[in-house]
């Protein structure tokens, strides 16, 4: 078990790394308040890191 916290853990440090390389820090904050808002189960906050994500998103490609 605390081998897979660990994993997670790195998985989850690198997928915040890769949102900051790429979006800066915009990316940084659309992505802590997603992961935020879905732990706490608070659907508004949740939805504006995902707005702010798909935004980004779609304004590079």
């Amino acid at each position: 078990m605390p081998l897979f916290a660990i994993v997670v853990a790195a998985l989850a440090i690198g997928f915040e790394q890769l949102i900051q390389w790429k979006y800066g820090p915009m990316g940084i904050i659309a992505f802590i308040a997603l992961s935020v808002g879905l732990k706490a189960k608070n659907t508004v906050l949740s939805g504006i890191g995902a707005v702010i994500l798909v935004m980004l998103l779609a304004q590079s490609g």
